[in-house]
C-alpha cells in the first residue's frame, strides 16, 4: 500500500553542548540510548506526534489528495505533526482549515495508532471525527484535490498511509448500529 519511507538519521551531537553522542546502555534502561560524553544528556528518540480529522458532513467524509511526498496523489484525511503550543484537539482543527478549508467541531475520537520506525522516531497517530460547521472544501498547499465521498465509495485501494486506511475503517466500524 505504502512505500516505505526511509528512516530519519539519528543525532550525533548532543543538542545542549554539542559533544559527541554515544550509545551507551544504562542501569535504569533496558536497551541503549544516546547518551552525551560531556554533559551525559540523555537523547530520547521519541515517536512524533500526528493529529487528524476526519470531517463529515451529511453522511459524507472530506477527504485530499496529497500533493506532497510521501504518498503524493494519494488519498487521506487532513492531518499533521503537533506543534509545541498547540493541544491535539486544535492541531486537528488547524489542518483541517489548512489544508481543506474547512472548520470543524471535533465530536469524538476515532482511535490513536502507533507506527514504530526500523531506525528513528515513529510515529503516533491521533484521529478525531469532526463536524464542517464552515467553509467550502478548498485545497490547500498540500492538497491536489478535496472531495466528499459517502462511506461506500472511500478509495480503499488510493490511500495514502497504513493508518489512513485504520482509522477509516474504525470510522466506518463505529457507524454501524
Amino acid at each position: 500500500m505504502n512505500q516505505p519511507l526511509p528512516a530519519p538519521a539519528q543525532p550525533s551531537f548532543c543538542p545542549y553542548c554539542a559533544s559527541p553522542l554515544s550509545d551507551k546502555l544504562l542501569l535504569s534502561e533496558e536497551r541503549p540510548r544516546l547518551v552525551c560524553e560531556s554533559c551525559g544528556h540523555i537523547a530520547y528518540i521519541n515517536p512524533k506526534i500526528v493529529c487528524g480529522v476526519i470531517p463529515e458532513r451529511r453522511g459524507r467524509i472530506l477527504l485530499m489528495r496529497r500533493a506532497l511526498e510521501p504518498s503524493r496523489g494519494r488519498w487521506t484525511f487532513p492531518s499533521g505533526f503537533m506543534e509545541i503550543d498547540e493541544s491535539a484537539e486544535d492541531c486537528a482543527a488547524r489542518e483541517a482549515m489548512e489544508e481543506v478549508g474547512v472548520n470543524i467541531k471535533l465530536n469524538g475520537l476515532v482511535g490513536i495508532y502507533s507506527r514504530p520506525a526500523p531506525q528513528g522516531p515513529g510515529i503516533l497517530v491521533v484521529v478525531f471525527r469532526g463536524r464542517v460547521v464552515a467553509g467550502q472544501p478548498s485545497p490547500g498547499r498540500e492538497a491536489l484535490e478535496a472531495r466528499w465521498f459517502p462511506p461506500s465509495d472511500v478509495p480503499w485501494e488510493e490511500l495514502a498511509y497504513d493508518t489512513t486506511h485504520w482509522a477509516l475503517r474504525d470510522w466506518l466500524n463505529q457507524r454501524k448500529p
